[in-house]
């Protein structure tokens, strides 16, 4: 509170003279006034809804414990990950500034049959492919590979699109969102379609960079089976292979 005050240091003073006055003000019940407002504020604003997409998480589809580690040879496909790395370590780019992530892959079971004892993969079935985007509605690298494999569910997903664009769903977006979120789960995890199951593996010189690029291939292209697991000796020996024969990619 403000209080204003005489001051008067003592002492003759002249007749007539104009009397002084300080002014002291107490900001301390502002401070307080201030901090209960934001704390007020604070508690009862709505704050921005994120737009970040919805990721389409892996399904929770019932497995028998037999049958964990395994998947249908014409559903399986591989993605190996690695990243081309300098002397010391760093990340080397390509001329648009882009880190060098190469994807190898190879669909069903690996082939590393050696019949004529000659040190190489007889039929190795690995193929190398990188994370390109889209050359306008064409999808190219590991994203059409993907795609071709999921166009069923794609095909659905992009009906259901059109009706959520539509909000046929309901007029209420929050509403036309959830319930179209919904049925795109439902889509992604039904058994009677042909579905991929994708393995990411990362090699010990892949980035994280390159991960999180294969995570967001199956995000992309509704793939909703798909697991990371560990590179091992066959996946090794088959990239090795690859190498004798065609070179670096």
């Amino acid at each position: 509170m403000a209080q204003i005050e005489q001051s008067d240091k003592g002492g003759k003073k002249k007749k007539g003279a104009q009397k002084k006055m300080s002014i002291h003000v107490d900001f301390t019940p502002m401070v307080d006034m201030n901090m209960l407002l934001i704390t007020f504020f604070m508690l009862c604003t709505t704050m921005i809804k994120s737009q970040t997409l919805t990721i389409a998480l892996p399904s929770n589809e019932k497995v028998e414990t037999s049958q964990q580690n395994k998947a249908k040879e014409s559903e399986a496909i591989t993605m190996i990950l690695t990243t081309d790395r300098d002397a010391e370590g760093k990340v080397r780019t390509d001329e648009s500034g882009n880190p060098r992530n190469t994807v190898y892959y190879f669909e069903g079971t690996p082939q590393i049959a050696d019949e004529n004892g000659d040190g190489l993969i007889d039929n190795n079935n690995i193929k190398v492919e990188h994370f390109i985007g889209n050359d306008g509605k064409i999808q190219q690298g590991i994203r059409k590979i993907l795609h071709d494999r999921n166009t069923e569910v794609l095909k659905r997903i992009e009906l259901l699109k059109a009706d959520w664009r539509d909000r046929k769903f309901s007029p209420v977006a929050a509403v036309n969102d959830s319930i179209y979120q919904a049925k795109a789960r439902e889509i992604r995890n039904d058994s009677t379609l042909t579905r991929p199951v994708v393995i990411i593996k990362a090699a010990p010189e892949a980035s994280w960079e390159s991960l999180i690029s294969a995570l967001d291939e199956m995000q992309i292209n509704q793939i909703a089976r798909y697991q990371i697991d560990n590179i091992n000796k066959v996946d090794s020996v088959m990239i090795l292979d690859y190498i004798a024969k065609h070179g670096k990619p």
